[in-house]
C-alpha cells in the first residue's frame, strides 16, 4: 500500500469511526458537532474534554479552571454580521467566568471550527475578550477565516495579564471570557443572510495560568536579534502524520518531515522551543493531477504559541504545481518579548511547545482533485538555550512553559470545575466513547482491531512518528491587545 493510498484511507476509516461509534451521542450535543466532510478527519477535541455550556449573560456563566480544556458552542446569530448580531443572547455573545488570584497572568484561547462545507465570507471568525466584573476589556482578539473562505479551525485568545505599571485587570476576582460571532453579514455564526450563518460552530476552550516571576525581571525587550533566514533543511524526510487538533498535534523535531494532505483538511504539528532558540519553518504541497485554474490563499501556515496564541501566519496561492509557503524569520523566545509593541515579537514570550497549523483549502478538490496531495514540512531551530525567567510557582498545565515552570504533562491535563453554580462545565455527551476509542487504538489497538483493523495501523503509525520525535518547531500566535 503506498503512503498516498494509505493517508486516502486513513481519512475514510477516521471519518467511519467517528460517525459509527459517536453518531448516537453527537446528536444530543448542543449545537452541530464537528463531523468532517466524506474525507476530511473531525476536528480532534482533547481526550479528557470536559462541557460547558455557554451563557448568554454573566449571571449564568460556567466557571473555567485552568489546565483543564472545555467542549462548548457558539449559537447563530441573526445580527448584523459584525459582532453584533442577535445570538440566543441579546447580541449573539456568549460568556464564561475566570475566579482570578492577583499574581498569576490567566490566559484563555478559543478554536472556533465551523461545519465543513459551510458557505463562509472573508471575515467570519469569533471575536474574544477576558473582561473584569465592571465590564471592562483586559484584552481582546479576534480571528476570521480569511480570503480563502475554507472552513477551518481558527483560533483567537485573551488574557488577564499582571504586568508593571498597569492600572486595569490587576486585581483578584471574577472575570468574564467573553466570546462573540464576528463576520460580514454573509455567512459564519453572526452571519443573518443564511450559509454558515444558520450554523453553530463547535468551540474548543483552554485556559491557561503563568505564575509570577521574581522581582526586578526586564522588561526590555532586546532590540537585535539574527533575522536572517538560514537554508532549510535538507535530506531524506521522516513520515509523520499531523494531528487533526492542538491536544493530538504530531511531535517532530529539527528536520524534514513528510505527510500527506486532502483539501479542506487541517493538520497540526508540535515541537518544544526553549528559551533564547528561534523557530524557522516552511511547508511544501505538491502537484495535483492537473495544472490549469488558480486557488487563492489555498496552502495556509500557522504558528501558535504554547496559549494557542496566534504568532504569525503566511498563505498562499495554489495553482496545480508544487507551492511552498514560509514563516518569515521572528526573534529568539524571550520572557521579556511580551513587553514589546506588536507580534510576532510580542507573542513569542513562553518556552514550551509551539504548534505549525497546515490547512489546504476546501477549493483544491473542485479545481485540482480530491488528492491525497503529499506535504513536507521543514523545520529548524536556531540560537542557543538561555535560562528561564525563574516562575515562582507552577503553571497550570504544569511543564506548559517548559522545566522552568513545572513537570512536563500531558497538554489539557489539569483539573476541571463540577458542582460550581447551578450550571458548572460536566464531561462531554459521546466523550467517554470516544475516549476508549482512542486509548484503544493508541495503546495496544486490540479493542480497536475488532471493530476496524486499519484503525491500528493508523494509530501505531502516528505513535511512532510522536515517539520519534524531540525536537523543535516554529511559532505563530497572534497576541490579543491589551
Amino acid at each position: 500500500m503506498t503512503r498516498r493510498g494509505a493517508a486516502a484511507r486513513a481519512a475514510v476509516v477516521r471519518g467511519a469511526v467517528v460517525a459509527a461509534v459517536c453518531g448516537a451521542s453527537v446528536a444530543a450535543l448542543p449545537g452541530s458537532v464537528a463531523v468532517a466532510a466524506p474525507d476530511v478527519p473531525a476536528y480532534a477535541f482533547a481526550d479528557d474534554v470536559r462541557r460547558a455550556e455557554p451563557a448568554t449573560d454573566t449571571g449564568d456563566a460556567v466557571r473555567l479552571e485552568p489546565g483543564a480544556t472545555y467542549r462548548s458552542s457558539l449559537p447563530h446569530g441573526t445580527g448584523s454580521g459584525d459582532g453584533t448580531g442577535d445570538g440566543t443572547g441579546a447580541d449573539g455573545k456568549v460568556y464564561y467566568r475566570l475566579e482570578l488570584d492577583a499574581a498569576s497572568t490567566a490566559y484563555v484561547s478559543v478554536t472556533a471550527i465551523p461545519r465543513p462545507g459551510a458557505a463562509l465570507a472573508v471575515g467570519d471568525g469569533i471575536g474574544v475578550a477576558v473582561q473584569n466584573a465592571d465590564g471592562t476589556s483586559c484584552s481582546y482578539d479576534s480571528v476570521t477565516v480569511g480570503t480563502s473562505q475554507s472552513p477551518r479551525p481558527i483560533t483567537a485568545w485573551a488574557a488577564r495579564e499582571i504586568q508593571p505599571g498597569q492600572g486595569l485587570c490587576q486585581e483578584a476576582g471574577t472575570y468574564y471570557v467573553v466570546v462573540e460571532p464576528v463576520g460580514t453579514g454573509t455567512g459564519g455564526p453572526g452571519g443573518g443572510s443564511g450559509g454558515a450563518g444558520d450554523d453553530t460552530w463547535e468551540l474548543e476552550i483552554a485556559p491557561v495560568s503563568e505564575p509570577p516571576v521574581a522581582k526586578g525581571t526586564s522588561t526590555n525587550v532586546p532590540g537585535t536579534w539574527n533575522s536572517a533566514t538560514p537554508a532549510p533543511p535538507t535530506g531524506e524526510a521522516d513520515s509523520v502524520r499531523g494531528g487533526a487538533g492542538f491536544t493530538e498535534a504530531a511531535a517532530v523535531a529539527q528536520g524534514v518531515w513528510d505527510d500527506e494532505i486532502v483539501p479542506g483538511q487541517t493538520l497540526f504539528y508540535r515541537v518544544p522551543v526553549d528559551w533564547g532558540r528561534q523557530l524557522y519553518a516552511s511547508v511544501e504541497v505538491g502537484s495535483g493531477r492537473k495544472s490549469s485554474g488558480f486557488v487563492v490563499d489555498a496552502l495556509d501556515l500557522t504558528l501558535h504559541n504554547p496559549v494557542r496564541a496566534k504568532v504569525e501566519e503566511v498563505g498562499v496561492g495554489y495553482g496545480g504545481t508544487q507551492k511552498s509557503a514560509a514563516l518569515a524569520p521572528a526573534p529568539p523566545v524571550r520572557y521579556a518579548n511580551r513587553y514589546a509593541p506588536a507580534n510576532p515579537t510580542k507573542s513569542l514570550r513562553f518556552a514550551g511547545d509551539h504548534y505549525l497549523v497546515v490547512h489546504l483549502a476546501a477549493e483544491v478538490a473542485d479545481a485540482f482533485g480530491d488528492g491525497p496531495y503529499g506535504l513536507t514540512l521543514r523545520v529548524r531551530l536556531g540560537g542557543s538555550a538561555q535560562p528561564g525567567p525563574g516562575y515562582q510557582g507552577r503553571a497550570v498545565p504544569r511543564g506548559i512553559f517548559g522545566k522552568d515552570s513545572g513537570i512536563a504533562a500531558p497538554t489539557g491535563a489539569g483539573p476541571g470545575d463540577l458542582g460550581d453554580r447551578t450550571r458548572a462545565a460536566a464531561p462531554a455527551d459521546g466523550d467517554a466513547t470516544m475516549r476508549a476509542v482512542a486509548a484503544a487504538g493508541f495503546g495496544t489497538g486490540t479493542a480497536l482491531l475488532l471493530v476496524l483493523g486499519g484503525w491500528t495501523l493508523i494509530g501505531r503509525r502516528r505513535a511512532a512518528a510522536s515517539a520519534s520525535a524531540a525536537g523543535q518547531i516554529r511559532v505563530s500566535a497572534q497576541n490579543p491587545t491589551p
